[in-house]
């Protein structure tokens, strides 16, 4: 891991910022366009602020498909509709559940 306290944000080149950027990520928890230490730096150098929003909005997606939905489980009409095609005796899927017949 890079120090940071080292590195000077003030002359840093967006090839310096590109080669920490990974480091930026892990170290700020997936958020680095609110470290203080790189306001200027993205104020100066728009493409790099737009790289940041873009993996920030990748990183934020990403981290959502591991959180769980308040509505996981199906609502109570698919149930009442998939009891009701139980009832009738056709398969959930609407096809009929009748064996098929052979033929010779």
């Amino acid at each position: 891991m890079t120090e940071f306290q080292s590195l000077d944000f003030d002359t840093m080149t967006p090839a310096d910022f590109e080669t920490y950027l990974p480091e930026f990520f892990a170290n700020g928890d997936g958020h680095v366009s609110t470290d203080p230490r790189l306001q200027t730096f993205l104020r100066n150098n728009p493409d790099c602020a737009a790289l940041v929003r873009d993996l920030e909005a990748i990183a934020d997606q990403a981290r959502s498909l591991f959180e769980p939905t308040e509505d996981q489980d199906p609502s109570d009409t698919v149930w009442s509709n998939i009891q009701n095609k139980l009832k009738q005796g056709v398969s959930v899927s609407g096809e009929d559940d009748s064996p098929i017949p052979q033929t010779v």
